[in-house]
Formats: structure tokens, sequence, C-alpha cells
């Protein structure tokens, strides 16, 4: 059975016998939702960092259990936060600084946390990236480091990676972070092109600026 599977199944046992309180998400005529509180930079760091967002938006995970022949389904309410830059490389010019903060409910049922972002390493949190940048291929670590986010250590991790941007390929830098306040994860993801290696410093103060909740 993949993990996955054991992670639905573990999760409809535990739904079906700690919400006796919930009559409609028992009966199937209601979900069960969790939603996470939104993160996001603080404003004036974000600006000084030459960054701009449009604000949070909610992205939901739906996930449908079969228990002894019944389907019942929960739903997760992750917010996404994307702050962008516009970065000229000579040839062109777009928004190429790309900076994501995500936040999840960490969706805890009888005593046990069944988000699979909890178990994820940065390496795998690299797929999260949902922005300009499509297809990154060729990811290597480069170097990693900790910095305190929100009073807490954090382990953030330097990847070197190829992006298609426009039609054209770009060697790109992604750092990720993860790390847990309250009931939600938060995530981090920050991406630039290689060449504006300045870009570092600003991904590093805005991810020491984020805020939770927003």
């Amino acid at each position: 059975m993949s993990t996955r599977r054991i992670v639905a199944v573990t999760l409809a046992v535990a739904v079906l016998t700690t919400t006796t309180g919930c009559i409609g998400f028992l009966t199937g005529e209601e979900s069960l939702t969790f939603a996470a509180e939104p993160a996001g930079v603080d404003e004036s760091a974000a600006q000084s960092a030459g960054y701009a967002t449009d604000g949070p938006r909610v992205v939901e995970v739906n996930e449908t259990f079969t228990v002894a022949g019944e389907e019942r389904r929960v739903v997760a309410k992750n917010q996404v936060n994307t702050y962008e830059k516009t970065l000229d490389l000579g040839i062109f010019e777009a928004k190429l600084g790309v900076f994501t903060v995500i936040s999840s409910p960490a969706v805890e049922i009888a005593g046990r946390t069944l988000n699979p972002i909890g178990d994820y390493s940065n390496r795998e949190l690299v797929g999260l990236v949902q922005s300009r940048y499509q297809g990154l291929s060729d990811v290597d670590e480069v170097s990693s480091q900790t910095i305190t986010v929100q009073g807490q250590e954090t382990q953030v991790t330097k990847y070197a990676a190829v992006a298609n941007v426009e039609g054209q390929e770009v060697d790109v830098y992604v750092h990720v972070t993860k790390y847990r306040d309250g009931e939600d994860f938060i995530v981090a993801v920050g991406v630039y092109p290689q060449q504006l290696g300045g870009e570092e410093g600003n991904v590093l103060s805005m991810m020491r600026a984020i805020e939770h909740p927003v």
C-alpha cells in the first residue's frame, strides 16, 4: 500500500472516530474543512527588497475517503501569497524574481498531524513552486544555512536549477524553508536568475520578515 493511501486510510478512520459532533460530516451531507491563516512578508521588508503582491489567495485541496463503503470528504484550505519583482537579464526583462509564502493547515485529528507537508524535505518542497517559473529541472543542492523566522530557527536550503521562462532556459537559484507556526505549516520559496546573485540577500531578508497571520 502506498504512503499516500496509508495516510488517507488513517485520516479517514481518525475522522470518523473523532467527529461525533459533526453530524453533517458523518452523514455525508457536509465536508470536514481545515483552513490555514494567511502568511506574508512584512510590507516594509517586501518594498525594500523591491517585491509586490496582490495578496493571498485560497487554494483548496479536496480528498474523498471511503470507509465501510461510505464516502466522506475532507477539505484543506491553503493560503498562497506570491510576491514578484521585475528583473532585467539584458536580453529580456520580466518578473523573474518570485517569492511565494504558503500556509497549510496541519490537519490534526486524534492527536495526529496528517498533512504530508509536515514530512516533506526542502528538496520535495521545490515541487510546490507554481509561478512564472515552470518545468524546473536539474535541481541540485548548493548550500544550507539556518535563519530565525518568527522567533524560531529554520533551515534554508539553496538549490541550483534550470527553468523555462517564456520559451527560454534560465539558470536559477531556489531557496526553500519550512516551519510550523501554531496550527499551520509555513513554506517559503524564493526563485531568481543565477546571474543576479544579489537577489539572495533580498530573498533571505523576506524570509526573516514573514508574518503569520497577516
